[in-house]
This record gives C-alpha cells, sequence and structure tokens, in this order.
C-alpha cells in the first residue's frame, strides 16, 4: 500500500485532539484510515523544559544538570516537566483510563531519568570520570522524553475512537543496543503493517551517530524524513499551524499574502538559510536524493493541499517569499590585505572555532563583511581573536537587518533594481545589497529598525501586483 509520512510540529501538538477530528480521521473509514504514518515533536514547550528555552536561553532540566549537577536545581525542573506533561495530556485525554495510563507513562520516564542523572553524579563523584564527556549522551537522554510522550498519547487518544494506532518508540528507552539511525528505523518498522495499522512515531530517535550532536533541535525533522525515505513514502508532508506564504501574514496582512502552493527544494534551502525553515536543510538533502516530494500543510485546514516543494523549476520568473532576518555585520577593514592572501580563510576560521552562523558575505579590496547570526557577546570574543591575528586591522560588528527576496526563477524580474526603488520610495534606506547570478534570491542591507517597514514595501511592489489570491481571499 502507498503511504504517506507527516510530521506534526509541537505547537499544533498541543491541539493534536482537535486534529484528531479533522486532519487524522476526519470522513475517513475503514481501510482508507490507513497508509499514514506520523512522526510527533513533543507537546509545545515541553522541550523548552527539558534542554533550555529556545528564544530567552532559560535552562531546562539539562540546562541546569550541566551548569550544576551536583545540585537541586535540575530535580525541581524534572518536577515541573512531570507537571506540564501531565498537564499537557489531561487537556487532550478524555477518557479516565486513559489519563492514568498516561500519568504512569509520565511517572515511568521520569523516575527513570531522574535516576539515570542521579547515578552519572555518582559516577563523576570520581576523578576518573568527567560529566563534560557525557554530556552529548546526557542531551540525548533528556530530549527524547517529550517525543516519547507526546506519541503515547497521541496513540491513546485514536486507540480510543477506534483507530488501530501503534506507538513506535525510537527513542531506545533502556535499550541495551547501541544501533545506527537507518537500523532504528527499519528495525522498529519491520513488522508494522502501514495498510492496517497508524504508526505513531517519536520524533527524536536514539542512535550511535548522535542526533542531537549534528542536528540539536532538527531532529524530528532528520528522522521524519529518514523514514521517509527507507519506507518508500510516496509523499513526505509537514503539518504546520500555518500556510507557507510569501510573507509573514502578520506583518503584510493575510489580504496581501499569498499561499505559495508550488516551490522547490532550492527555495526551502534558502529559507533554511535565514531561519525561516520549511523544513531541515538535512532533511531536505534526504527526501531529494529519496526522490521524495514534500508538502508543507496547514494542520488546521486539511481540505487545503498547502504548497508542494520538488525538484521541477518554476514554469515562470516570479518572486516568491520576502522575509527578513536580525543580524550582525562582522566587518574587517585592513588597508594592506589587497593582494594578500590568507585573511578569508583565517576569518571563518574563527567564525567556525565561535561557532557563528554565516548568512552572507560582501567583501572588496580591504574589507571582509560577514553577516552573522549571532549575539553580541559572541561576537565581542570574536572581535578580540580577529585583532590579535591582525593588529593593525579595524574590526566591528553592528546590528543590522537583512531583508531577502527569494523565488525559484526571477530571472527578468529586475528585482535588486525594483526592490531598492520600492525601499526608498517608502522613505527607508537600503546600505547593502547584493544578487547571486544564480538569481534565486537578493539580499537587502538595512538599519534593523527598517527591516519590518522595508519587507512590507518589497512584498507590495514585488508580489501584491502578480495579483494571485490572498490568503484571505483563498480562506
Amino acid at each position: 500500500m502507498a503511504h504517506t509520512v507527516e510530521k506534526i510540529g509541537g505547537t499544533s501538538m498541543s491541539r493534536i485532539h482537535e486534529l484528531k477530528d479533522t486532519l487524522i480521521i476526519g470522513d475517513r473509514e475503514g481501510e482508507d484510515l490507513y497508509g499514514r504514518v506520523f512522526v510527533v515533536s513533543a507537546f509545545g514547550g515541553i522541550t523548552d523544559l527539558l534542554l533550555e528555552h529556545k528564544k530567552s536561553g532559560e535552562a531546562g532540566v539539562y540546562g541546569a544538570f550541566a551548569n550544576d549537577s551536583s545540585g537541586h536545581i535540575w530535580h525541581e525542573k524534572l518536577d515541573e516537566v512531570a507537571k506540564a506533561m501531565t498537564e499537557a495530556h489531561g487537556k487532550v485525554l478524555s477518557n479516565k483510563a486513559d489519563i492514568e495510563r498516561a500519568d504512569a507513562f509520565v511517572h515511568d520516564r521520569v523516575l527513570g531519568l531522574r535516576n539515570c542523572l542521579i547515578d552519572l553524579q555518582r559516577l563523576c563523584s570520581y576523578s576518573h570520570f568527567r560529566l563534560s564527556q557525557m554530556m552529548g549522551q546526557t542531551r540525548e537522554l533528556v530530549s527524547g522524553l517529550g517525543e516519547a510522550h507526546s506519541a503515547f498519547v497521541t496513540s491513546l487518544l485514536l486507540q480510543r475512537d477506534g483507530v488501530n494506532a501503534r506507538f513506535v518508540d525510537l527513542s531506545g528507552w533502556r535499550d541495551e543496543g547501541d544501533m545506527s539511525l537507518d537500523d532504528r528505523i527499519t528495525s522498529a518498522m519491520a513488522d508494522i503493517d502501514v495498510a492496517s495499522e497508524m504508526p505513531i512515531v517519536t520524533g527524536y530517535a536514539q542512535c550511535a551517530e548522535g542526533l542531537m550532536g549534528e542536528y540539536d533541535r532538527g531532529y524530528s525533522e532528520v528522522t521524519f524524513s529518514k523514514l521517509a525515505a527507507l519506507t518508500g513514502a510516496s509523499e513526505a508532508i509537514i503539518h504546520k499551524e500555518f500556510h507557507l506564504s510569501s510573507a509573514d501574514p502578520k506583518l503584510v496582512g493575510a489580504e496581501n499574502a499569498r499561499k505559495l502552493g508550488r516551490t522547490n527544494y532550492d527555495v526551502a534551502d534558502q529559507l533554511s538559510n535565514l531561519g525561516m525553515e520549511a523544513i531541515h536543510p538535512n532533511a531536505a538533502k534526504t527526501l531529494r536524493q529519496a526522490e521524495i516530494p514534500l508538502r508543507v500543510a496547514n494542520a488546521f485546514d486539511p481540505e487545503d493541499p498547502g504548497t508542494l516543494i520538488d525538484d521541477q523549476p518554476a514554469e515562470s520568473p516570479a518572486v516568491e517569499i520576502v522575509t527578513g532576518l536580525d543580524l550582525l555585520s562582522f566587518e574587517v577593514f585592513e588597508q594592506d590585505m589587497v593582494g594578500v592572501k590568507g585573511y578569508d580563510s583565517t576569518i571563518l576560521d574563527i567564525l567556525t572555532r565561535h561557532g557563528v552562523r554565516i548568512v552572507s558575505k560582501v567583501s572588496n579590496a580591504n574589507t571582509i563583511t560577514h553577516y552573522v547570526d549571532a549575539s553580541l557577546k559572541v561576537m565581542r570574543r570574536v572581535e578580540k581573536d580577529v585583532s590579535a591575528r591582525y593588529p593593525s586591522a579595524e574590526v566591528s560588528s553592528r546590528t543590522i537587518g537583512m531583508a531577502s527576496v527569494v523565488g525559484r526563477d526571477m530571472n527578468g524580474l529586475a528585482v535588486l533594481s525594483r526592490g531598492l526603488t520600492a525601499i526608498a520610495d517608502a522613505g527607508l534606506e537600503a546600505i547593502g545589497a547584493s544578487q547571486g547570478p544564480r538569481n534565486v534570491d537578493v539580499q537587502f542591507i538595512m538599519e534593523r529598525e527598517m527591516l519590518e517597514p522595508a519587507i512590507v514595501a518589497l512584498h507590495r511592489a514585488l508580489v501584491e501586483e502578480q495579483g494571485s489570491p490572498s490568503l484571505a481571499a483563498v480562506a
């Protein structure tokens, strides 16, 4: 039976009881219910409590344990997790027996994790063992708790409504083996008949490669894409709480934003580079190489087909998305740089050593400027290292905004000149702009406070004039 592999994100998971009646079951009956494999994220906010808050950086269980493994703060954080998990499944489960089973599941997993961390504390009280050498495995163990809980709860919810749902736990809980990711997935799916069962799979998968070390919190999309590729899915679908559209509807207005409908993996990669991930770039690579199309759909608009992402070129040139990102401009000016090799590679090595993500870059005879996604605190360390290597150079960092116009094919649209005109007509000023020869994205650099109004102006000039139906009109 041809099947799809579908992923539900954390924000949507908190409303899984609503999605059960629309997205998952809807008007399907009998065998029509099946042929779908669901990969689930943790309930909204749970991973923040387990690891650290994604935006504020506030420590969760892992962060507290890493910073003070001998103290009791991580115990309190783990109690918070147990309470939040219990509250989360209490909101989506209505049957008393199901709630009791979910409560017992949380108690067992939280107790197991607590005992494991205590044992690790004891082990590292001996000088032969270093906690720092075990933090990668510890982060893996802690992170898997959230997806295991949400997958178990979702399977209970669906079973109560007569769906033959099956909890598929890839988290390696109390597993003595150390499998590769491929083997972990293949082994778990080996005896499952997707024609008569609905697998509910954890977004986290324990494996010898260590997903967290390579992908950190993008691991669920990596699991999702691998599962689709290894099982030969006809299509991979990501259900988000919004449509993939030409700009943020909250910024440009739903009456002006356009649903993409179709794009390709090249555009998806550009969006990932701008922090607006349709899918993790490594996950996109897996699907692209397996020749599996990706669909990004609105979980709460199940009748709409969403946006299909594949390798097909655009039928005609068009601007598809206008988006932007708050960045830092890191500039190295050295009058004697011209004609001398090595500056670029040295600066790149230092940025890499400090874990700085480079979004874009420009250079001329004596200046190299990187536009980076990092904190000022980190960049001060980078400045110090670069200045030590090139003491006569002027090294500086400043906050900027980058607006980016993206499309599969923008040839002949004069996006660079029209964009600069649109920005100027809105009473704004671009302090830089760049366009590559492949013409899939054009970047405009400006003061950070001008970014949002610039996106609105660019969208109005480059997208709204195309006349395709807006999100509001489609709805």
